[in-house]
């Protein structure tokens, strides 16, 4: 039936918020929390994700199974390029936790309260370059001074945008596991070396073609240039991040300077 797994039974209708929520902001959080359990961890394939404690600092969910953490966004219609978040500070500090929650943001329609699209960020792809701070709080504010930040997703590569849910219909398990394990070399890859790399995946991926050449990559070398300015051999990083991609399976080299996209990394 459209609108629910064949596998899980999934509904997309939102969970009703218990009678004691008024504001439109808490029953939002409470029902679409409620329903993101259902989800399931693309991670490890559980079938469910348990609720966090509400003043849990970082995450709202987690896997029973493989204890990932993931923070819920929501929000009534699409997501802009940006995401509101909390504190700037202790979101870098996040950055480098251990239980540094993957991003999972979900799309509703208000109207038929149904879920509409929900994709995934794994943690791995965040990098210091995505969190935008804010203009800090005006002095006459009740916490004056506070510099909260955005997460700029317009820089995630499509690879690390894993959807579970697109237009009302359930993306198949097997297909969103396949896109989930093609970049989990990311996971052991550090904070410092990790951003080189998103950053020639990025590259490569908005060719938008399977097939493509190192001369095309090189053509974004001034664009990568202005990312590390203090980088003087941008050509040769680039060599070396497709030959790690290479080595993670994400691309395959075909031989003088010709390359393809393994067909699981853009599902």
């Amino acid at each position: 039936m459209q609108g629910e797994d064949d596998e899980l039974g999934r509904p997309l209708g939102l969970e009703e918020a218990p009678a004691h929520f008024e504001s439109p902001s808490q029953i939002a959080r409470v029902s679409t929390e409620a329903w993101a359990q259902h989800v399931g961890c693309p991670n490890c394939g559980s079938p469910t994700l348990d609720r966090l404690p509400n003043n849990n600092p970082v995450g709202d969910l987690r896997c029973p199974a493989c204890f990932d953490e993931y923070e819920l966004k929501s929000k009534r219609g699409r997501f802009g390029p940006r995401v509101t978040d909390g504190a700037y500070s202790a979101m870098r500090q996040r950055l480098v936790a251990k239980n540094n929650p993957h991003l999972m943001l979900l799309s509703y329609d208000g109207v038929a309260r149904e879920a509409t699209d929900i994709i995934v960020i794994p943690n791995y792809y965040f990098v210091l370059d995505l969190i935008e701070p804010r203009k800090p709080l005006a002095p006459t504010a009740r916490r004056a001074g506070w510099i909260g930040c955005n997460i700029n997703i317009s820089n995630v590569p499509p690879s690390g945008r894993v959807a579970l849910l697109r237009n009302r219909l359930w993306v198949p398990r097997e297909e969103v596991r396949l896109q989930w394990q093609a970049t989990r070399f990311l996971r052991d890859t550090s904070l410092d070396a990790r951003g080189w790399l998103l950053a020639v995946m990025k590259v490569v991926e908005a060719l938008r073609r399977t097939e493509f050449t190192l001369d095309e990559v090189y053509a974004s070398e001034q664009t990568l240039q202005k990312l590390y300015p203090a980088n003087r051999n941008v050509r040769p990083k680039i060599r070396q991040q497709l030959q790690v991609l290479r080595d993670n399976g994400f691309i395959e080299f075909l031989g003088r300077g010709a390359y393809r996209l393994r067909s699981s990394t853009h599902a």
